[in-house]
C-alpha cells in the first residue's frame, strides 16, 4: 500500500466540499475577490488537492513563527515552507479584509472561482505584517536578493499576510499534459492499481538523458521500487509582470520549455523497464530553497503516496549569492532531510552520479569507477551548444527520440528568426538602409523577411499615439511584439523607428532575444547631415516650434551605448552597409550553411 500521508489523514479538500460547491459558487458571486497570481494558483491547487497535508490553509501569524522560526506546525508536525497569502494594504481596504471576513480566490486564466478563504468559524481568521528580512534569513539562509525567493519576497509578494483555512469550489483548469496530471488521491489509486507499494519520485527541471534513466533505474533497484518522474510545474519567479512563466521550470534564456521537457519525458518512459516506471506533473511553485526546500518536497512526495525521494546535490539550490558563492553546501539539503528522517516517514535515497565509460558502452555510478578508466561527459552548456550549432549529440549520451524533440525544439541558428533593429535621427537614411537589406535577405530565400518603418507602424498600429516619451515607449513596445512574434516562427524582421530611448530599445531586445537573434544597428548620421538632407522642410517647421517633440530639436536622442554595428550612410556606400549587416547575419550563423 502507498505509504500515509504527512500527519496521517490527506487533506482532500476538493472531496471533502463536493457536496456545498453549489452553494460556494453561488455565495463567491457576492463576496469580495483576491485574483491571484501564478504561485499563489500552484499553492492553492496544493492545499486544495491534499499536497500540502496536514495545511487546509494558508498560514496564520501563529502557524507561519512558528515555520519560520522552528520548522514546526504549532501542532509539532514538521513543516519547513511558509505557505501564506500575500495582499496589498489597498486590498484590505477594498475588501474591508479583517478578522470575519470571507474572501473568494479567483484564477486569473479565466477569473473562475477557486475557494474561499475561511477558518472553523467561516471567516478569515488572521491579517498581519511579516518580517521579510527575518523570513529570508531564517527560510532560505540569508536576506540577499541574489536569491530569486528573496527578490520575490521583497519586490513581488506584498506587505499585509493573510491567514485562513479554505473551502473548496474547483481546481484550477489545466489545458495541457491533461493525462499526465494527477491529485494525491488520483496517484494514490493508480499505485493501489498498479500493486506498486514502494514508490521512489524523481524530480528534475531539466531534460532527462541516458544518465537520469541509469541513476533513476538504479535507484529503483536499490531499494526494490517502482519509479514516478514527478516534475515541479512552476519555479519561483522574479516579476510577475516582466518574468515569463513556464511549466516545468523557469523562462529564461537558454532554458529548455516547459512543453518540450514534459515531450522528453514522455519519449523517455518506454525505455525503462515494462511496468517500472510512470510521470506526473505536480503543481509546485518551487521557491528554490535548497535544505528547507528538500525537506518539503519529501513531504509533498509522501502525500502523493511515495515511499522514497530522491535528493541530489545542492537539491534546489538558486546558485551563486551576491557574493559570487553557492547559497548552500552540496550536502546541506540531504544532511536536512535526514536529521528529520524518523518524522517524516519517506526514505530519502541519495543521487548518485553516473558516468558513461566508452570501452563498455556503460554508465557507471562514479564512486564504483577503476582509477584511470575513460569517461565521457556532456555538459548542459555544451548540449545547448550542439543544439544551437546543429553540432553532432551522440547517442550515448542521450536517445535518438529525445535528440528529435530537441531539435524540433531548438533548432540551429540557421532556422531560427531574427530581428535587424535600426534606430537614429529622423531621415538618417535607416529607411532606405532597411529597405535594401530586405531586397538583399529576399533574393536568397531563405526565410520570409518582414519590414517595419516607422511611417508603416505610426499608421498601422500605433495612430493613436503622439509623441510624448511615454507614446514613445508604448510604441517601440509594439514593434518590439510584433518583430518578437515573427522571430518566434522563424521570420527575420527589419525594423526602422527613431527609438531615441535606450530603456526601450533594451526592452524590445530582451523580449525578442526569447526567441531568436536580435541585432541593434545604430545609424549615426550626423544630426547636421539630417538636416541638411531634408528637403521636406521638417526639420525647419520643428525649429520654428510647428512640430512638437521633434526628436534632435526639442527632444532628446538618447546614443546606443551597446549597438551590434554603427553606420553612417553620410560616409559609406549603402551597399557596404548591406554587407556589413549579412556578414554579421552569417558570422552568428543565422545565414548561410555550415
Amino acid at each position: 500500500m502507498s505509504n500515509a500521508p504527512h500527519g496521517r489523514i490527506l487533506k482532500d479538500l476538493i472531496a471533502r466540499d463536493a457536496h456545498k460547491r453549489d452553494a460556494l459558487l453561488a455565495e463567491a458571486e457576492t463576496l469580495y475577490s483576491i485574483v491571484l497570481n501564478e504561485r499563489q494558483v500552484c499553492d492553492v491547487e496544493l492545499l486544495l488537492n491534499g499536497g500540502f497535508s496536514p495545511l487546509e490553509g494558508f498560514m496564520t501569524k501563529e502557524e507561519y513563527l512558528s515555520v519560520v522560526n522552528n520548522i514546526r506546525l504549532p501542532s509539532g508536525v514538521v513543516w519547513p515552507i511558509p505557505i501564506t497569502l500575500d495582499v496589498s494594504e489597498s486590498q484590505v481596504d477594498a475588501g474591508k479584509i479583517q478578522t470575519g471576513t470571507r474572501i473568494v480566490l479567483r484564477d486569473p486564466q479565466d477569473d473562475s472561482p477557486l475557494a474561499i478563504i475561511t477558518d472553523p468559524d467561516s471567516v478569515v481568521k488572521d491579517v498581519y505584517a511579516p518580517d521579510k528580512a527575518h523570513e529570508a534569513v531564517s527560510v532560505f539562509g540569508a536576506d540577499d536578493r541574489a536569491h530569486p525567493a528573496v527578490t520575490y519576497l521583497h519586490t513581488v509578494s506584498k506587505e499585509l499576510y493573510v491567514g485562513g483555512s479554505l473551502e473548496a469550489i474547483a481546481l484550477p483548469a489545466h489545458y495541457d499534459f491533461v493525462e499526465h496530471r494527477n491529485t494525491p488521491a488520483e496517484l494514490r489509486s493508480l499505485f493501489k492499481k498498479l500493486n506498486w507499494t514502494r514508490v521512489v519520485a524523481f524530480q528534475t527541471r531539466n531534460p532527462m538523458h541516458r544518465a537520469h534513466r541509469e541513476l533513476t533505474v538504479r535507484a529503483a533497484r536499490s531499494r526494490q521500487c517502482n519509479i514516478l518522474i514527478h516534475p515541479c510545474t512552476l519555479l519561483i519567479v522574479l516579476s510577475i509582470s516582466s518574468v515569463g512563466y513556464g511549466a516545468v521550470g523557469m523562462t529564461k534564456p537558454g532554458d529548455i520549455d516547459h512543453f518540450t521537457r514534459v515531450r522528453v519525458y514522455k519519449a523517455l518512459l518506454p525505455k525503462y523497464p515494462q511496468g517500472m516506471a510512470s510521470m506526473s506533473l505536480l503543481p509546485l511553485a518551487m521557491r528554490m530553497g535548497g535544505p528547507r526546500e528538500a525537506l518539503w518536497h519529501a513531504i509533498i512526495r509522501k502525500n502523493y503516496g511515495c515511499t522514497h525521494f530522491i535528493v541530489g546535490r545542492d537539491h534546489a539550490g538558486p546558485g551563486k549569492n551576491s557574493q559570487g558563492k553557492d547559497f548552500y553546501g552540496p550536502y546541506d539539503a540531504q544532511e536536512l532531510v535526514n536529521k528529520y528522517k524518523d518524522e517524516l516517514h519517506i526514505e530519502v535515497v541519495p543521487f548518485q552520479m553516473v558516468a558513461y565509460v566508452p570501452e563498455t558502452d556503460e554508465y557507471f555510478p562514479q564512486d564504483e569507477l577503476p582509477e584511470g578508466v575513460k569517461t565521457l561527459n556532456i555538459s548542459g552548456t555544451e548540449l545547448r551548444r550542439r543544439l544551437k550549432t546543429g553540432a553532432a549529440i551522440p547517442d550515448w549520451f542521450t536517445y535518438p527520440e529525445v535528440q528529435k524533440i530537441l531539435r524540433q525544439s531548438h533548432p540551429p541558428q540557421s532556422l531560427k528568426g531574427f530581428t535587424i533593429f535600426f534606430t537614429g535621427y529622423w531621415n538618417s537614411g535607416a529607411k532606405v538602409i532597411a529597405q535594401a537589406l530586405q531586397m538583399s535577405l529576399n533574393q536568397d530565400g531563405q526565410r520570409p523577411t518582414t519590414l517595419l518603418v516607422g511611417e508603416t507602424i505610426r499608421s498601422e498600429l500605433s495612430s493613436e499615439l503622439g509623441f510624448t516619451k511615454r507614446e514613445r515607449d508604448i510604441n517601440i513596445n509594439r514593434i518590439g511584439f510584433v518583430a518578437g512574434e515573427i522571430t518566434k516562427c522563424g521570420g527575420a524582421v527589419i525594423a526602422a523607428p527613431i527609438a531615441p530611448y535606450e530603456a526601450a530599445r533594451e526592452e524590445a531586445r530582451e523580449h525578442i532575444e526569447k526567441f531568436g537573434g536580435f541585432f541593434l544597428v545604430h545609424v549615426e548620421t550626423p544630426l547636421e547631415e539630417c538636416i541638411r538632407r531634408d528637403r521636406s522642410g521638417t526639420y525647419e517647421k520643428a525649429k520654428k516650434g510647428l512640430i512638437k517633440g521633434f526628436t534632435g530639436i526639442d527632444d532628446p536622442y538618447e546614443i546606443p551605448t551597446n549597438p551590434s554595428l554603427r553606420v553612417d550612410p553620410s560616409k559609406q556606400p549603402i551597399s557596404q552597409i548591406v554587407h556589413e549587416i549579412i556578414l554579421l547575419l552569417e558570422k552568428q550563423g543565422f545565414i548561410g550553411e555550415r
